[in-house]
């Protein structure tokens, strides 16, 4: 006597997700983790937060990251990316030490325009030890600080003290802040931004001969001096 034997049924489940639609679901993610951080900060994020801007379950997060901290990492390395390479695309393009601050400030502006928002508990957090924000901030100024002292010597000058590229850089830092938040008509704009930049970065970096030639690119780099009573 013969015994038929049936094949197992195959189970239902979960149908397999092909690469594009994981992808778009990771992006969908990490894009709800920028907005979230972009208003809470590192510290108010939270995996409620995020798949409640992201409109998915609780189990989608899951599948793709273990906690909050997972995305707003990719966020953040998105941020430091984008101002290195276009940092270093600005110095590339220079010709000379004018160009490499103008093309520099260009740069900042172009980066603090992508953040928007974002931009508030990138600054905010910078110096905050508590914060996973504050080593991808520091670890990318380190990074901005070594190629802007290879420029100085590729173009045979000598650079100038660390000290000195450390506060251009706070300073770039701070001023990007103020554009990316500001209010219409309080006076805060790129126009102000470009030449408070200018100044900062050519009394620190550059030198007298740099000085003279920026006044004739750019007229108002230096304030006229009071009349003489």
């Amino acid at each position: 006597m013969s015994i038929d034997v049936k094949p197992p049924t195959a189970r239902r489940g979960r149908p397999r997700q092909s690469e594009a639609s994981a992808a778009a679901a990771r992006a969908r993610i990490v894009e709800a983790t920028r907005e979230v951080f972009a208003e809470h900060g590192s510290h108010g994020l939270s995996v409620a937060l995020i798949i409640e801007r992201a409109g998915i379950a609780r189990p989608t997060f899951y599948r793709y990251f273990a906690n909050a901290d997972e995305p707003l990492q990719q966020v953040l390395d998105a941020s430091d990316l984008a101002l290195v390479n276009g940092l270093q695309a600005a110095l590339d393009a220079a010709n000379n030490e004018i160009e490499m601050a103008l093309n520099g400030i260009e740069a900042y502006l172009t980066w603090a325009h992508g953040h928007g928002k974002a931009l508030r508990p990138l600054f905010a957090e910078l110096h905050d030890s508590s914060s996973t924000v504050s080593p991808h901030r520091e670890k990318t100024l380190n990074v901005l600080r070594e190629r802007l002292i290879a420029r100085f010597e590729k173009i045979g000058r000598p650079a100038p003290p660390a000290i000195d590229i450390d506060v251009l850089l706070h300073a770039f830092e701070y001023v990007g802040f103020r554009v990316a938040m500001a209010a219409p008509g309080d006076g805060v704009d790129d126009a102000w931004a470009r030449m408070t930049m200018a100044r900062i970065a050519l009394v620190l970096l550059g030198t007298e001969a740099d000085l003279d030639s920026a006044r004739s690119v750019l007229p108002g780099l230096l304030r006229p001096a009071p009349p003489i009573a």
